[in-house]
């Protein structure tokens, strides 16, 4: 959405992180804990908000340390500051939120690893100031949280008839148990992202696959993990187009100049034949 750039800066990265480069929804990153972890609303809420508080301070971290961080050993340090605070939200969960960190388990240390919070440090923080990568750390974390807790509920509520805990569905009818187990997880996503596509939401995919993508992504040249690369990758068209549309006009100027001259060259031969024929 070109509009997007004249808007605030701030707004735009949680428009991004919301629905146009929804992780889950739109990048398909960080599905190992939203496979596993979705299986209630009341813990893709306390994941997706474990992991919104790594990414907003993981983000700042980073953004603030980029011109300090040598080249050669960022994602060392990147990791390093993100198992830092891990630690931190997994003592936190552990102190005051027993339940949860007893639900999430072993999905709480591996924040560590999630591809969501490495590839925005990668992305985005190492390369912009603190205002803007906070705010992208929020969005991208909120997709997450919107996604895993929309996914549990639907999972909770079909599979066992409960949402946030409390029984809705009447006694007189049964659970359909698939729905809390892995092959729900699948089905669910599946639905949410045939609703996303059906209502034409507007995303970096889409964009891609109107702009001629085959999905041959071995060969491909554009990275859809990165933002910056599909926009110059629509400079580059936009510049090819215009350049193509520049050359063809003065083509067709230098066609017309010469049959300009031809009709010239034709007029005065035609003269000159003419004052011989009258002498």
């Amino acid at each position: 959405m070109n509009k997007n750039q004249n808007q605030n800066p701030y707004l735009e990265r949680l428009y991004n992180g919301l629905l146009k480069e929804n992780p889950v929804l739109v990048l398909m990153l960080g599905m190992c804990p939203a496979l596993a972890v979705s299986t209630s609303a009341s813990n893709g809420l306390g994941m997706g908000l474990s992991t919104t508080a790594v990414l907003v301070l993981s983000n700042l971290v980073i953004s603030l340390l980029r011109k300090a961080i040598p080249d050669e050993v960022r994602l060392p340090a990147f990791i390093v500051v993100v198992a830092t605070l891990v630690t931190i939200v997994e003592l936190v969960t552990q102190a005051y939120i027993p339940a949860l960190y007893a639900a999430l388990g072993i999905y709480i240390p591996l924040i560590v690893v999630n591809c969501i919070i490495l590839g925005r440090a990668e992305a985005y923080a190492s390369k912009n100031g603190p205002g803007t990568s906070i705010f992208d750390g929020l969005g991208m974390g909120l997709g997450f949280t919107v996604a895993l807790t929309l996914a549990g509920l639907i999972r909770e509520l079909i599979g066992a008839g409960t949402v946030f805990g409390n029984q809705v569905l009447p006694a007189s009818v049964e659970p359909i148990g698939i729905f809390v187990k892995a092959p729900g997880a699948f089905m669910v996503f599946a639905l949410i992202i045939i609703v996303q596509n059906a209502l034409g939401i507007k995303t970096r995919q889409r964009e891609l696959v109107e702009e001629g993508c085959t999905g041959q992504c071995a060969t491909c040249k554009i990275s859809c993990a990165t933002g910056e690369a599909v926009q110059k990758a629509r400079d580059e068209k936009k510049r090819l187009e215009e350049e193509a549309k520049a050359a063809a006009i003065a083509a067709a100027k230098a066609a017309k100049e010469a049959r300009d001259r031809e009709k010239a060259a034709a007029a005065a031969a035609a003269n000159a034949e003419g004052k011989e024929v009258q002498k």
